[in-house]
């Protein structure tokens, strides 16, 4: 069971613990050669492997407790496990394992006139603190991507899938056990007091990057307290647009799974954009496949002309992540204006065209400001594990350091490395 911190003071007390442990872990992990590090991410998949039945019975309770609270759908979905979620998260482990190192790789090397040789080499972050909210899967992702660059992870998890994630936690240091690394490279906090989170954010010095995953005040906290480096992934508010050029059966197909394949994540598209000049013939189409699938729409007035059955959008609808079966739906008059759309209402996170024009698709990924830009293909993708990463901690809609997913070779850093044969500055 979690515990209760009862004042700050035992918060902060129980973080600097955590992350003094942390510190000494990471200055072995860090050194550790990758097939230690990989020893250990398989070690912990053949755990979640044997233990899959476990994991979903501990999760049921996490599950049931949730939907007593009067949680939404939405919400539950994101924090149930199943076989094939389970299976998941081994086998992005194991996909982990055939990456390259992501430590101690060269990413320039030049000379410069006065003799000296300078290499730019991949090293770890160190430590870093994830905060995220009901999917216990990020568990054993963010845990995973950390070993395999070297870094330590202290994991605050959500009160509604605490039981879960403190096992899935239990199992990753398990695995660094049996491959002989330290068992404090991943620690999860040990309370769902909010306190944790104030202690983490103002632990400067020991958690060198935080990386919040989860709603927007979750976000907005973190971004707002933090005196350590923040990796922010803010909420996905994502766009498909279909293009005047587009292909019909494309479109439709494109967009019924953009929305509709699991609308509690991320990637999962919240708006339709269309262009006017094929509304009229592809709208009602597009319509029909969302609506039979048990979507709601919410339409601007073009969109509410060609298809009555819509409820009429207000200004907020187009801001908002609905993580649920609802999308909003806007005639625009062309691709500018689809760009200004986005450009307006969009959180930087990930945005597709549909359309068979490659003037169009260059325009839309030159113009369209995003961390990840799509042509023909479904913002579903918008996965580390998709995009051949193995996993993600999450999508960075910053400009720092890290954007888009952010895997393994996003939790690194670097040096410089100056080969010299006695030179000095006159």
């Amino acid at each position: 069971m979690a515990q209760k911190v009862g004042k700050t003071g035992d918060a902060t007390t129980l973080i600097n613990i955590m992350v003094t442990r942390a510190r000494a872990a990471q200055s072995v992990i860090g050194k550790s050669d990758f097939t230690t590090r990989c020893a250990a991410l398989q070690a912990a998949a053949t755990l979640i492997h044997a233990q899959k039945t476990s994991i979903i019975e501990v999760n049921g309770k996490d599950v049931a407790a949730a939907k007593a609270s009067g949680i939404s759908g939405a919400f539950v979905d994101r924090l149930t496990l199943d076989d094939s979620r389970v299976e998941a998260m081994a086998t992005g482990l194991e996909a982990m394992t055939r990456l390259l190192d992501p430590i101690g790789r060269e990413l320039a090397h030049w000379q410069q006139p006065s003799g000296l040789d300078i290499t730019r080499i991949s090293t770890p972050l160190g430590v870093i603190g994830i905060i995220y909210e009901s999917r216990p899967n990020v568990t054993v992702d963010a845990a995973g991507l950390c070993i395999i660059a070297g870094n330590a992870a202290i994991l605050r998890g959500g009160s509604d899938s605490q039981l879960t994630a403190s096992l899935l936690a239990s199992i990753m240091a398990e695995g660094l056990d049996q491959a002989g690394l330290p068992r404090d490279a991943v620690q999860m906090v040990p309370t769902t007091d909010r306190q944790a989170v104030g202690a983490m954010l103002g632990a400067v010095g020991g958690i060198d990057v935080v990386i919040p995953r989860g709603g927007r005040s979750l976000v907005e906290r973190v971004q707002t307290e933090a005196r350590v480096p923040v990796f922010a992934h803010l909420e996905g508010v994502c766009h498909v647009y279909v293009h005047s050029d587009a292909d019909p059966e494309k479109a439709r197909h494109i967009m019924l799974n953009a929305k509709m394949r699991r609308t509690g994540i991320c990637g999962a598209a919240e708006t339709l954009l269309i262009d006017k000049a094929v509304a009229a013939e592809l709208l009602a189409d597009i319509a029909a496949d969302l609506s039979a699938a048990g979507c709601a729409l919410r339409g601007d007035t073009a969109a509410c002309a060609l298809v009555p059955s819509m409820t009429p959008a207000t200004e907020t609808d187009f801001y908002t992540e609905y993580l649920d079966a609802i999308l909003s739906v806007a005639v625009v008059d062309d691709i500018d204006g689809a760009i200004a759309h986005i450009s307006k209402y969009g959180s930087a996170h990930t945005d597709a065209i549909i359309t068979q024009s490659a003037a169009a698709a260059e325009q839309f990924f030159a113009e369209v400001d995003s961390a990840i830009v799509m042509q023909n293909a479904s913002t579903q993708f918008a996965d580390g594990g998709e995009f051949g990463m193995g996993a993600e901690i999450g999508i960075a809609t910053g400009r720092l350091h890290a954007r888009g997913p952010v895997g393994a070779a996003q939790l690194t850093s670097f040096k410089y490395v100056v080969r010299g044969d006695g030179q000095t500055r006159s």
